[in-house]
């Protein structure tokens, strides 16, 4: 169905796809124009709408042939320009003045004009767009994601402890406003040496894998740290469109048949996965979509928590005992984390238990083989 029939130009958008980081510097950018055109290669129309008016990347990194912006004159809407098989707009082309310098605007005013960036272009056909959103998660942000009916979001990180707590918050923000979290993206993720084959994690290594154990994202895709995708990016060819066999560009493709996987899934509302609710005074449950329910004590599921307080990050070892757990202790909330796990805030004061939807399945759900004697 059309995104959104309250603003003319998107009302034949069939999806809204946000590229989200927390903080600037992190590959953003480079991580949607490469996604969109991964997806346009798989014959779907794509649109790329870059809503950074301060520091508006996307005239670098794609060349139309003509910058030239026309309106329609039966309704007054702004024609999008059109780049590597992208319909593509961004503030540098509208006001080129900021391709040269950083854009002097208070707060409201840049929620309104990138507001209009989304709404007032005549998109046209779309099966994608995706929207390279600003770094933060500030007024700009929360205005997006209000006033557009955004299906999911790709968050943008690297490497660095930093930039999973930025993660972290880039999460709660899209929680928030109830758009789910489909994929993380770790940007310089290593380099790899191209004498020996070898991987260097320069930046430093877990993040991707804490984010997998403690959130339960079941896709996450490391890029490494390659000049030709700065490279690329500056003569404005990015690798997807420059050089589309490469391994590197292997990862974008991915990465958009994931995304566009989890998105038809949400769509059909048929996850398959359960929910996570507190029958009060009784026990857990998780209730899948056909109505089947596994019940679990909540002792137990304090225990089964993986936070930093209850299990050692370096040795992986329990710090914490059943017998410290009192066998009364009850959830006081539980609320969704992305798309993938549920929090848990308990009766002791404990507010650190986020439990991965198939790692509970697992715990909790997985029959034991019988023994046959």
């Amino acid at each position: 169905m059309p995104a959104n029939k309250e603003h003319p130009g998107l009302t034949d958008v069939q999806r809204i796809l946000a590229v989200s980081s927390c903080k600037g510097g992190v590959g953003k950018s480079t991580t949607a124009v490469n996604l969109a055109l991964a997806l346009a290669r798989y014959g779907l129309r794509v649109g790329l709408l870059d809503a950074d008016v301060y520091g508006p990347s996307l005239p670098t990194l794609v060349r139309p042939e003509d910058t030239q912006l026309f309106q329609r004159e039966e309704d007054g809407l702004i024609l999008p320009l059109a780049a590597h098989g992208l319909k593509v707009m961004s503030f540098g082309w509208i006001d080129p003045s900021q391709q040269r310098g950083a854009a002097i605007l208070r707060g409201p005013m840049v929620s309104q004009v990138v507001s209009q960036l989304a709404t007032r272009v005549a998109w046209g056909e779309l099966d994608y767009l995706v929207i390279d959103f600003p770094p933060g998660t500030g007024d700009i942000q929360l205005t997006l994601t209000q006033q557009l009916p955004i299906d999911a979001a790709v968050i943008v990180t690297t490497p660095q402890q930093l930039s999973f707590v930025d993660v972290v918050k880039g999460i709660q923000m899209f929680d928030t406003v109830k758009v789910p979290t489909v994929a993380v993206v770790e940007n310089m993720s290593y380099f790899q040496c191209t004498a020996c084959g070898d991987k260097q994690h320069i930046f430093g290594e877990g993040a991707r894998r804490k984010l997998i154990e403690q959130f339960g994202f079941r896709n996450t895709y490391e890029i490494p740290l390659d000049p030709r995708l700065s490279s690329d990016g500056d003569e404005g060819t990015p690798m997807v469109a420059s050089r589309p066999a490469d391994p590197v560009s292997a990862v974008y493709y991915e990465l958009a048949e994931a995304v566009h996987g989890e998105i038809n899934t949400l769509q059909s509302e048929s996850t398959g996965r359960p929910e996570l609710s507190y029958n009060v005074g009784q026990n857990c449950e998780l209730l899948y979509p056909d109505g089947r329910i596994v019940e679990i004590p909540p002792a137990e599921l304090r225990f089964a928590c993986r936070c930093a307080q209850c299990v050692s990050e370096s040795t992986g070892e329990k710090l914490i005992h059943r017998e410290d757990i009192d066998p009364e202790i009850y959830p006081t909330a539980i609320k969704p984390v992305g798309n993938y796990a549920a929090h848990v805030e308990w009766s002791d004061g404990h507010r650190s238990s986020i439990y991965p939807y198939d790692y509970l399945i697992e715990l909790f759900d997985t029959p034991v083989p019988e023994v046959t004697p």
